[in-house]
């Protein structure tokens, strides 16, 4: 009888869970986080007028959009392939990154034109304390969700949550700077409070490109990395009767991985036999990816001659 993962009450905890549910709450919290942060930098907005504090409750702003849309695509990229979409719809975790890429630059963009009126004419910076207040409780929230959510992504491997941590990990260093500027304007140090701002708008963009990287990887279907490819062959081959893998390809598509290969196996094999060494292997394969959907083409020793299609030439990383 197979046993369910226990379901877990409590909304802060992700033990007990599959990648897909920490995934799943993990997007989850990380809207009722944006939330709580837009409330707090408000508050200490408009106690204090600080332009640093105004640049990081634009990117938490931002922030609660970007997971909104985290909350929407991880739910729908996991939706079953249908007629119009028989490899399912897990590039929408790609899609979603491409829209919050865009909004951090977009974000960024409004961050340095505002530091850059405040450098030219500072203004003075009143509610220090509260400021510093909010910005610590600020930097202790989203060092707490960088942690699930890096928990979710290194389980599931979700480019849309691996996209929202970019975020909130730019909002870290930008709350961060927020506080030292706040701090140094609080002191008469106006010209740091400006500069704190600009900084984070540069921290922005750097996370933006990296989020890009990352969203163009899927949706140009590029490969596994090295390490996973060696699993893959090492769990193929894990039988005497496989004699080698060729014309591995693999890509990756929001929460899925998909893998096809040749197999070359003994030419006097029957073709019952070929089909029950196949089988064995896709579950090896499957208890080392589990959301891998898996196609193998069996080969007869000797007779491994490209075929297939116009890619069927193509070298692979399994030759």
């Amino acid at each position: 009888m197979t046993t369910l993962p226990r379901k877990n009450a409590n909304p802060f905890s992700f033990r007990n869970l599959t990648p897909e549910q920490a995934v799943l709450r993990v997007s989850a919290l990380s809207v009722v986080v944006a939330v709580i942060l837009i409330a707090l930098k408000t508050l200490a907005l408009s106690a204090s007028g600080s332009v640093a504090v105004l640049a990081s409750l634009t990117d938490s702003a931002l922030d609660l959009i970007a997971s909104l849309i985290t909350f929407f695509a991880v739910r729908f990229a996991r939706t079953p392939p249908d007629k119009e979409h028989p490899f399912g719809h897990g590039k929408a975790e790609a899609f979603s990154a491409l829209i919050q890429a865009g909004l951090v630059f977009f974000s960024a963009a409004l961050i340095l034109s505002d530091s850059w009126a405040h450098l030219r004419d500072p203004q003075p910076v009143s509610g220090g304390v509260l400021s510093v207040a909010v910005m610590i409780v600020s930097l202790l929230l989203t060092s707490l969700l960088i942690w699930a959510q890096a928990l979710a992504v290194r389980a599931s491997g979700s480019v849309a949550v691996a996209a929202d941590r970019a975020h909130y990990a730019a909002d870290l260093a930008g709350n961060g700077i927020a506080l030292i500027g706040v701090g140094a304007a609080s002191l008469g140090i106006v010209h740091i409070d400006a500069i704190a701002g600009g900084l984070i708008a540069l921290w922005l963009l750097w996370g933006a490109v990296q989020v890009l990287r990352s969203a163009a990887d899927h949706l140009m279907d590029r490969a596994m990395d090295d390490d996973d490819i060696a699993r893959i062959i090492e769990a193929a081959c894990a039988a005497p009767d496989v004699l080698n893998v060729h014309r591995l390809r693999t890509r990756i598509s929001g929460p899925h991985r998909l893998i096809q290969m040749h197999m070359a196996l003994p030419a006097d094999l029957s073709l019952v036999r070929a089909h029950e060494i196949i089988l064995s292997a896709e579950q090896r394969i499957l208890s080392v990816f589990p959301n891998a959907d898996i196609l193998i083409h069996p080969d007869p020793e000797g007779a491994s001659e490209p075929h297939g299609g116009v890619f069927s030439g193509v070298s692979s990383r399994a030759e």
